[in-house]
């Protein structure tokens, strides 16, 4: 339904803070033609808690507009209120996205039934196919694989990004959900061995700037070649693992900078790297110009 990799997109922004729309349309236009079969808009990557309402829904205009429609756009309607997560479905639905993703609702530590209710109401309010995000080291509830199961079922429950980190959590899910539910890794350097449990393929923060070399990746595991699989996993593990020392996005935003994408600085309350992540950053960077 959306590809093997779909990058979740930063928001470019100003100096000034205000969303940089034709940046954002330059970067879509980038990532379409660079490796992404899919680009998530306004998710964690694109710092969804710092958007209003409306920036979100222009930023899902801008990206839909700026790629080709064999590029599949997916707008995050997820927060942690379900009544304004259902309000930015309803939005999505007129803009042309392919579809929409919600996270579990951080800070208020829903239940099992909370989390199943939350995203029923927010499948019932858009045609869209609905991709369910797992991570709890944000938004500290789990989803367990027993609710994932149970929400499978529902009419546009189509997918689930999860990023628990647990391979355990991961089988779980596959063995109880149905075959046509697509699920894909939420964590990069996870990617290759979710893969092998049965993962449809990876929700991207370093697609940005490998989005080529990760589809080599995948497909060389696709058709069963797992040695070459392997070794673009080994190139790329650096990288993946370069682009989280501190928190995302900061990273990945200063590493496109660096090889010329103005993306601009994060809002308030992230920051920019330090002077030794940026000198660790920098030797990313040579590492994702050495690939290329």
């Amino acid at each position: 339904m959306f590809g093997r990799i779909l990058t979740a997109m930063v928001t470019p922004f100003h100096a000034q803070s205000g969303v940089n729309y034709a940046a954002a349309a330059d970067l879509a236009k980038y990532l379409a033609a660079n490796g992404s079969d899919g680009i998530v808009v306004a998710g964690t990557t694109g710092e969804t808690p710092n958007l209003s309402a409306e920036e979100k829904t222009e930023l899902f205009r801008v990206v839909r507009q700026s790629v080709p429609a064999a590029c599949k756009v997916v707008g995050n309607v997820g927060t942690n209120s379900t009544a304004a997560s259902v309000k930015l479905a309803e939005a999505a639905k007129d803009i042309g996205l392919d579809g929409v993703m919600a996270v579990t609702p951080y800070y208020n530590k829903p239940s099992q039934e909370g989390l199943y209710r939350h995203f029923q109401a927010i499948a019932a309010a858009t045609p869209l196919p609905v991709v369910m995000y797992n991570i709890p080291g944000r938004s500290v509830v789990n989803l367990l694989p027993e609710t994932a199961a149970r929400l499978s079922a529902l009419p546009g429950i189509a997918a689930l990004k999860e990023s628990s980190g647990s391979m355990d959590q991961m089988s779980e899910v596959i063995l109880k959900t149905p075959a046509d539910f697509a699920v894909y890794s939420g964590d990069d350097s996870l990617t290759l061995p979710m893969l092998a449990l049965g993962a449809r393929g990876v929700i991207s923060v370093a697609a940005h700037v490998v989005g080529l070399q990760m589809q080599r990746m995948i497909g060389a595991f696709a058709i069963g070649n797992t040695e070459e699989a392997l070794e673009w996993h080994k190139k790329l593990y650096p990288i993946f693992k370069g682009l989280f020392i501190t928190a995302n996005p900061a990273p990945i935003k200063f590493v496109l900078e660096i090889l010329g994408h103005s993306v601009g600085p994060c809002r308030l309350p992230l920051t920019e790297p330090n002077g030794r992540e940026k000198e660790l950053l920098r030797e990313t960077a040579r590492l994702i110009q050495s690939l290329n």
